[in-house]
């Protein structure tokens, strides 16, 4: 029986001049690594996005984090009884959870998966004043993104859930520097006296190689999930972690892109995050870019790590060009198919010791 699965990911992505996650001051956020800054996009940023393509590309059960909670009850309760008092219902529904709820929802945003609220509208239909029960459907039947990412619940931490996935602040594999554009809107309609702008405005950006991480912890997930679903839910997140992008600032770049390379490995000891390539800010190449760059310091990188500290990956898998010497490389399709596969296998008869 396997002890420890883990599967992480590696990402090599270039952005042209974009914003997509600001500061509170509206710059691009950036971090100091190696001395030198570096762009950043946010885990939290990534994280968001990656939960909207959940919702639009996978059938798994994809929850909701609102202080709207008890409209979701409402919703559920409607569609098994019309008739019934829905909003007084799935208030009550709450109370006996013990989560507390006004007029204006929950204190904090509450995860909720579409599962929890059927189980509480069957319960508060059925007339159940039990609120062991209640207490009971909301721990039970997590959606997959609640596996995923966790839930933290203040008034009562019995609901709590540990996040099964981790991830990384993207940076930049090399040093940037923000630049400002100035720009202007004209009036369309304006006074015969004026020729001027009707707007005048900056907006900051930079443009970067990222390298970009993330790690799931395959058994956590499937001890709350189950196997099958374990596996699928490891593939969407895969797919999910490839092809989103935070769309900050989105209308005014058009900046999105999709990875140069991708490296994926299955581990059986622990997480390795491999950002240590780029801790020396990489140079421009010999023909100028940095993408190229940056997959021979990750591929050297990974090497140096597995001659010197740990062992090699249990299986690794890479998309695009450039990172051969890590794994041969392969469509993202068939490289999500094969993972989702080891996956399943590596899970068959794990489930008891």
């Amino acid at each position: 029986m396997k002890k420890r699965l883990y599967v992480d990911f590696h990402v090599l992505q270039t952005v042209p001049p974009s914003c997509i996650n600001r500061d509170d001051t509206g710059s691009p956020k950036t971090a100091m690594y190696g001395g030198v800054l570096r762009a950043r996009v946010s885990s939290q940023a990534w994280k968001h996005a990656m939960r909207k393509d959940f919702a639009e590309n996978t059938l798994l059960d994809v929850g909701k984090r609102t202080k709207k909670a008890a409209e979701l009850v409402k919703k559920q309760i409607l569609a098994l009884d019309s008739e019934l008092d829905a909003d007084k219902l799935a208030k009550k529904a709450l109370e006996n959870t013990g989560i507390k709820s006004d007029d204006k929802g929950t204190k904090a945003l509450f995860f909720m998966s579409t599962a929890q609220a059927k189980a509480l509208a069957a319960l508060a239909v059925a007339g159940s004043t039990d609120k062991k029960e209640y207490q009971k459907a909301l721990r039970a039947a997590p959606s997959m993104d609640m596996a995923l990412f966790g839930r933290m619940v203040a008034d009562d931490p019995s609901l709590n859930y540990d996040a099964a996935a981790q991830v990384a602040h993207s940076i930049s594999t090399h040093a940037v520097k923000n630049e400002y554009d100035y720009f202007t809107a004209v009036d369309d309609c304006p006074a015969e006296d004026n020729a001027g702008a009707g707007h005048l405005g900056t907006v900051e950006y930079n443009s970067s190689t990222l390298y970009r991480y993330a790690t799931v912890n395959v058994l956590e997930l499937a001890e709350q999930l189950g196997a099958e679903q374990a596996a699928e839910t490891v593939r969407a997140f895969g797919e999910a972690f490839l092809f989103s992008m935070p769309t900050g600032k989105q209308n005014t770049f058009a900046n999105r892109t999709l990875p140069d390379a991708v490296y994926v490995t299955i581990r059986e000891d622990q997480p390795v995050n491999l950002c240590g390539a780029f801790e020396r800010a990489v140079s421009r190449g010999e023909q100028g870019g940095y993408a190229e760059a940056s997959k021979a310091a990750l591929a050297q990188y990974a090497q140096q790590v597995y001659a010197s500290f740990v062992e090699a990956p249990a299986q690794s898998f890479t998309v695009g060009g450039g990172l051969e010497a890590l794994a041969p490389a392969q469509t993202a399709k068939a490289m999500l198919d094969a993972l989702e596969k080891a996956v399943r296998d590596a899970l068959s008869g794990n489930e008891v010791e």
